[in-house]
């Protein structure tokens, strides 16, 4: 009996660890958006969707100037949403960040 119940308990939790280890590079993206970044929220909600790397927001948003944490970028205001500050986790993936 305590190996029927045994098996009982490993198969649901091989299930959770499978299900668990579906990340956010297991999502499609979404087609490239051309040009500046018009729609704030958009693309705050495909970063907290995504988690992107570095990589996945370039393919998403091609015209966007990426700055990663230790690039050197120039200290000129722009005002149209083309240059992102990236915050990044331990593994490398956007989190947050910021238009500048």
């Amino acid at each position: 009996m305590p190996r029927i119940s045994l098996r009982l308990l490993v198969l649901p939790l091989i299930g959770l660890l499978l299900v668990g280890c579906a990340t956010s590079t297991d999502r499609e993206l979404p087609p490239p958006r051309e040009g500046n970044v018009r729609d704030v929220p958009a693309f705050r909600e495909f970063i907290a969707a995504h988690e992107p790397t570095p990589e996945q927001l370039r393919q998403v948003y091609p015209d966007i100037t990426l700055v990663l944490p230790g690039d050197i970028a120039t200290k000129e205001l722009r005002m149209n949403n083309s240059r992102f500050f990236a915050k990044l986790d331990d593994e490398g993936r956007i989190v947050d960040g910021r238009f500048q």
